[in-house]
């Protein structure tokens, strides 16, 4: 096991959501529609940092993973939710994600998804067991795949490269005085900014490529089913990249159970032709920018995500420190 400081969040208890007989009458009548009859409703999912409604209801016609939000209310996650129904719909076949069956949007600003619900589905163990890091792994081998070129539907889509717009400066920010150390943990290993920057510099060329990423994978956006097998979930912010990228953030959480990461990423069929500098410059990106953000303020909309973003940026630096021999 790593010795990491930060602790680890209970990722089934990180969102604070509606219940469902919250939801307005309007919404739940059309969501009966749908699912047939009267609804049984599950209790609300506890995974996430937004607070829409998301729960797995059963009607006459079956089971469905039913999101809802008002987008007079939060317009970023609705916006969020549009963009997801229009990726989830372009994902080759093959991806193993849960399927949009509908969309509405309601007159009063409701938005209201109907999924796939996945037979039993439930998150990997934390910490990660070795048959269920199995499994999502394979499930990024045959996601990957699939969308090592970007299909006509999703290049309809529309997708950018990874870090269009944006860039991971953030350990370069902290040597040239952008932005100041104080905020972050007692723990950073301050004497190491200016190699971290400089590998930090070299992130964007080694994550290039043509495929399309998830870009989001974390423990959290897996499900598994009642065999083991593992879906992929939550497609809000796919881009164009390296397919191996999206590995880099599950594995370093895999590391901080105890895991090989470094021998599980090289054994990867996503990270053949890999050398270790990019994957380092990949981890220096990732821990700056999960350490700064989680050293702002408290977020007033979810009460969990600077200690989600900290203990991230901690995991991957371990991680890098591990494979360059640092000790901190």
């Amino acid at each position: 096991m790593s010795n990491t400081i930060t602790p680890r969040l209970q990722y089934s208890s990180t969102a604070v959501r509606p219940r469902w007989a919250d939801l307005p009458q309007d919404v739940r009548r059309l969501v009966s529609r749908h699912l047939g009859g009267v609804v049984d409703a599950g209790p609300s999912a506890g995974s996430g940092f937004t607070n829409g409604f998301a729960a797995v209801l059963h009607g006459t016609n079956g089971s469905e993973f039913v999101k809802a939000v008002n987008a007079l209310d939060n317009t970023v996650i609705a916006d969020c939710y549009r963009r997801e129904a229009l990726i989830n719909q372009a994902l080759p076949a093959e991806v193993p994600a849960p399927r949009l069956r509908w969309i509405e949007e309601q007159a009063d600003g409701w938005i209201v998804l109907g999924f796939d619900a996945v037979d039993d589905g439930r998150m990997p163990s934390a910490p990660w067991k070795p048959a269920e890091l199995a499994a999502t792994l394979d499930a990024w081998t045959v996601t990957a795949e699939a969308l090592s070129t970007p299909s006509e539907a999703l290049q309809q889509v529309g997708l950018e490269p990874i870090g269009d717009g944006s860039d991971f400066a953030d350990w370069r920010g902290l040597v040239g005085g952008a932005s100041s150390t104080k905020p972050l943990p007692r723990w950073v290993p301050t004497h190491r900014l200016e190699t971290l920057a400089e590998l930090e510099t070299q992130w964007r060329q080694a994550v290039a490529g043509d495929a399309v990423l998830h870009h989001d994978l974390r423990q959290d956006n897996v499900l598994l089913d009642t065999n083991g097998s593992a879906w992929i979930c939550d497609w809000n912010w796919p881009c164009l990249g390296a397919s191996w990228f999206d590995l880099v953030l599950l594995l370093a959480t895999a590391h901080a159970d105890g895991h090989d990461a470094t021998l599980l990423f090289a054994s990867h069929p996503t990270a053949r032709g890999v050398d270790g500098e990019q994957l380092d410059a990949a981890l220096a990106a990732l821990s700056g920018f999960f350490l700064v953000s989680g050293a702002q303020p408290p977020a007033d909309w979810s009460p969990y995500i600077r200690q989600h973003q900290t203990w991230c940026g901690e995991v991957t630096l371990r991680w890098l420190a591990d494979r360059r021999g640092w000790t901190f």
